[in-house]
């Protein structure tokens, strides 16, 4: 990989700018999440850079919460992010505060039995959102970079995805009703960050559990991508970074699609039980009826996570093909009856398992 330039880096303030006019977040005041990492120090300090040069947004308030993931070394995360925000302070930072938050994320990730990462994540959005509602602030900002994004593409292709999944990081998200996640680094890379850092004289903080092997993003990052990069396309985090680019695009319209699908195909509801109407169903191409129900599942709540491509196989076969019944994670049961399908979620002391067919 090659190394950018000190003028290259040094641009980084400017494409954090264009970025958050592209976002439409130029002029607002702005959640920062800074973990202590390169990246979001690099977009902090960016951040401040734009307005002392006159540049908004008026207000950033710098957030930063300790996942008690890793004994002292998460507080001296939290310790290293708050005596940067005192440093930015006694050079005159006007309008820059301070909020810091801990919550237990594997106790949490234990209690409910998921991902730990997943749960780390959700904790912190749900954080995240809530700094931003007390501030009355409608945008939050993290430091997911380019590197960021080509890693998360390449993990959901060796796990299998559709189109969704090669979307990767969105650029912009609704966290939460009246304010939006955003990545204004998304479209810069690490090497171009750690530049800028070392360009500025800032430190910052690394995570040791990012180098452990044992972990499949680690590999990717470490091993994988640049194995590919050294091997066989040297701009391949570019590469991948388009891609999700386009497959955001395209899905876009396939959710477009989807979303009028399945109001036109939705029938009024029987107690607790969705109605569909197959003979509209069966107008549309599978591809699309997939991308329906894929819709009406995270709708509904229902455990999208655990439906892999042979469960959404099994639905196009109850609209397009043979078939009656058939059970599905989460207790979810689909029943086709005459020209109507019929889905709910059933009580397991009350029904036995259906037989797949």
């Amino acid at each position: 990989m090659s190394v950018p330039s000190v003028e290259s880096a040094s641009s980084l303030p400017a494409r954090v700018q264009q970025a958050l006019q592209q976002l439409g977040a130029a002029r607002q005041g702005l959640v920062v999440a800074v973990s202590g990492g390169p990246d979001s120090v690099a977009l902090l300090h960016a951040l401040l850079t734009l307005r002392r040069e006159g540049s908004p947004p008026p207000l950033l308030v710098l957030a930063h919460l300790n996942h008690q993931l890793r004994g002292a070394e998460s507080d001296a995360d939290e310790a290293f992010v708050r005596d940067l925000h005192q440093r930015h302070l006694a050079a005159s930072e006007a309008a820059l505060l301070f909020t810091s938050g801990t919550r237990a994320v594997r106790t949490e990730a234990e209690r409910t039995g998921a991902n730990l990462e997943a749960t780390a994540r959700r904790l912190r959005y749900d954080w995240l959102a809530t700094v931003a509602r007390t501030h009355g602030v409608k945008w939050v900002a993290t430091g997911h970079s380019a590197d960021d994004q080509a890693e998360t593409v390449l993990h959901h292709l060796l796990r299998g995805t559709g189109l969704q999944g090669l979307r990767g990081i969105a650029r912009q998200r609704p966290l939460t009703p009246g304010v939006t996640l955003i990545r204004p680094l998304l479209q810069v890379s690490r090497a171009e960050i750690l530049a800028y850092l070392e360009a500025i004289g800032q430190s910052y903080r690394l995570d040791p559990s990012n180098d452990e092997r044992r972990y499949t993003r680690n590999r990717i990052r470490h091993e994988l991508l640049p194995l590919l990069a050294r091997e066989y396309n040297p701009a391949i985090r570019a590469v991948l970074s388009r891609l999700a680019e386009q497959a955001e695009e395209a899905y876009g319209e396939e959710k477009r699609a989807a979303e009028e699908l399945l109001r036109a195909a939705e029938k009024p509801a029987a107690g607790t039980r969705i109605i569909l109407h197959r003979p509209r169903l069966q107008a549309a191409s599978p591809g699309l009826v997939r991308a329906m129900f894929r819709l009406l599942w995270s709708r509904q709540g229902w455990p999208r996570d655990a439906m892999t491509f042979a469960h959404w196989k099994r639905l196009e076969t109850l609209v397009f093909g043979e078939g009656s019944a058939s059970d599905f994670p989460g207790r979810i049961r689909v029943r086709r009856q005459r020209e109507v399908l019929q889905l709910g979620r059933v009580d397991p002391r009350s029904a036995p398992v259906m037989k797949q067919e």
